[in-house]
């Protein structure tokens, strides 16, 4: 894992990092815009990138956005939004082409970033608020998008698991926002919301490919220089302490009844370990053998052995510190589902497993690593979790650091985790015959 260093420098109140390579004719663009989860405005930052990607002061139009990104030899532009431990991250990313690899002399890059800078920093504005037809179609969009998490019982279970389990914490707050609070966002207040966002974010820029520093560097402070007002706090800066909100205490059961074929099945363990902690890769070894790949604990005892389930997996939340278990099973098949479960949890704390599990572990975790390394937005995003992160783990670590865990951290780390919440949703028809 050779990477060439990163290079950081400042645009103001803009983080610039600068990832030098030359294994792709893109360059690649990500702004990450960073602030902790909050009730009263998770919905208007969730909605904002949409808006920012629907019209600029140069491409008042979608329309006009995609032509100019087809004159960009076919550049792509996307926003997003996304949950990461208690912080709600913005981004958007552009892929350009190398103007190095054309036939002609295009300062394609130069272009690129103005476009990017257009979006971002000049938006479709009268009078300080947001063009009106634009944000009351993305608010149609978005409630569209919130109602679609109930057709996808996956991920309503997923997101009912985490309102129970994170009641009180921000974290139980979903990405998307509330589809109620939709009705109070307007033009003026979420352009106030936008000019807030410049002031107090967390604003990390991102650029991978193969340019030069100098000329790269003239251009960012050319278009990305945001200067803030000397009185204003940076309070989104810091994240809120997700350890803080972590509560002891007896785990909870959630069982409700909709009309489906097959019951969601989502158990939320607390970990105790997050990103940055020295029992991290440890844990993460842990779940690789408990129920993240497919040599797993969970999909050969849950699924293939005992029949019992669909789907039988697990993940972890490495930025809040939970380990969320999911199966798709028959309703009538809970008690039994649950307790294999429980079982295989038990057997990790016990050390019921071999060494030859965690070298294969290793193995499987390596690889998926060095995949991820290998896309500008796999590497962007293994970077930025050191700036979202509490602890940072330099990726040059991160081989030797898997290496070293050995069978004593991984049962350590499993002895730590403690259940906290199981949500059941089940079929009506099923429980009814049960």
């Amino acid at each position: 894992m050779n990477q060439e260093p990163v290079i950081h420098f400042q645009s103001g109140s803009i983080n610039v990092h600068y990832i030098p390579s030359t294994t792709f004719k893109t360059n690649t663009f990500v702004i990450q815009l960073k602030a902790p989860l909050a009730k009263d405005t998770v919905t208007k930052r969730a909605i904002l990138p949409q808006v920012l990607q629907s019209g600029s002061e140069d491409y008042p139009t979608r329309l006009a956005l995609r032509s100019a990104l087809e004159d960009l030899y076919g550049a792509s532009l996307q926003g997003d939004i996304v949950k990461k431990g208690e912080n709600q991250i913005m981004s958007f990313r552009m892929d350009i082409a190398n103007e190095k690899f054309l036939k002609d002399n295009t300062p394609l890059m130069e272009q690129g970033l103005k476009l990017l800078s257009s979006v971002f920093l000049h938006p479709k504005i009268s009078n300080n608020q947001f063009d009106d037809k634009i944000l009351s179609d993305e608010i149609r969009t978005h409630r569209q998008k919130i109602a679609s998490i109930f057709d996808d019982k996956m991920r309503f279970a997923n997101k009912r698991l985490t309102e129970e389990m994170c009641k009180n914490e921000p974290f139980g707050l979903h990405v998307l926002g509330e589809e109620k609070d939709l009705d109070a966002i307007d033009s003026k207040n979420l352009f106030e919301y936008y000019q807030q966002v410049l002031q107090n974010d967390q604003i990390d820029f991102y650029i991978m490919g193969d340019m030069n520093h100098d000329d790269l560097k003239e251009m960012i402070e050319k278009y990305f220089m945001i200067t803030r007002n000397e009185t204003t706090t940076n309070t989104n800066n810091n994240s809120p302490d997700s350890s803080a909100n972590q509560q002891s205490r007896e785990p909870r059961e959630v069982v409700e009844e909709q009309e489906i074929q097959q019951g969601k099945l989502h158990l939320g363990y607390r970990t105790n370990v997050t990103y940055g902690d020295q029992e991290y890769f440890a844990l993460q070894l842990f779940n690789g053998i408990f129920g993240g790949f497919s040599h797993s604990k969970l999909f050969i005892n849950v699924r293939e052995k005992a029949s019992l389930a669909y789907y039988a997996a697990s993940r972890i939340e490495s930025m809040k510190g939970l380990l969320i278990v999911m199966a798709g099973i028959e309703s009538n098949k809970y008690d039994e589902a649950t307790s294999i479960i429980f079982k295989q949890m038990e057997d990790m704390q016990n050390g019921e497993f071999t060494e030859e599990d965690i070298e294969q572990t290793k193995a499987v975790f390596k690889n998926q690593i060095l995949e991820t390394m290998d896309s500008p937005r796999g590497r962007i995003e293994l970077e930025y979790q050191n700036e979202v992160g509490v602890g940072r783990i330099p990726l040059e670590e991160w081989m030797t650091r898997i290496d070293e865990v050995t069978k004593e951290d991984i049962v350590q780390v499993a002895s730590k985790i403690q259940l906290d919440t199981t949500y059941f949703l089940k079929g009506k028809e099923e429980s009814a015959n049960e």
